[in-house]
């Protein structure tokens, strides 16, 4: 089942039991769908690995206001930003366990003959792709300047 019609089911089923966290969660994901399909270029076809970014972009973007509002004092804020970051997790692949992440990053940096931060670019290109969706970019950098410095 594709990412739309997920959403769209899940919609049906917030609107059902009136739950206004769920149904704004999901119509920001749908806006963003409809927004891909119409951006140049996509054809009215959004892909699997396209339709990932978007939503790890809304959670991030989610998590940024969260800081902020966090920040200022704002729980009424802060709660709304929460519970769509709650929603929009729910169709994001399991992220990887800290020490999951290492060993894939270990792995990487062996198969790449990575020994000095100088190599970091080299890995990192490598880890954010074999770890898209999987692992958050912050988390991926920082493991992956940890086993490369001596």
């Amino acid at each position: 089942m594709s990412l739309e019609n997920a959403v769209m089911a899940q919609m049906k089923d917030a609107m059902k039991a009136k739950n206004e966290a769920a149904l704004r969660g999901l119509r920001a994901i749908k806006a963003e769908i409809i927004k891909a399909k119409t951006e140049p270029g996509a054809g009215g076809v959004v892909t699997e690995e396209a339709e990932l970014k978007l939503l790890q972009k809304m959670v991030k973007s989610r998590r940024d206001s969260l800081t902020i509002y966090t920040e200022q004092n704002r729980q009424d804020l802060a709660q709304k930003e929460q519970e769509e970051i709650a929603v929009i997790e729910t169709f994001l692949p399991q992220p990887l366990s800290e020490e999951a992440l290492k060993e894939a990053i270990a792995n990487i940096i062996a198969e790449l003959g990575a020994s000095s931060p100088a190599d970091m670019g080299k890995v990192m290109g490598v880890a954010t792709k074999q770890l898209a969706g999987k692992a958050d970019g912050k988390a991926v950098s920082a493991i992956v300047k940890q086993l490369l410095t001596p």
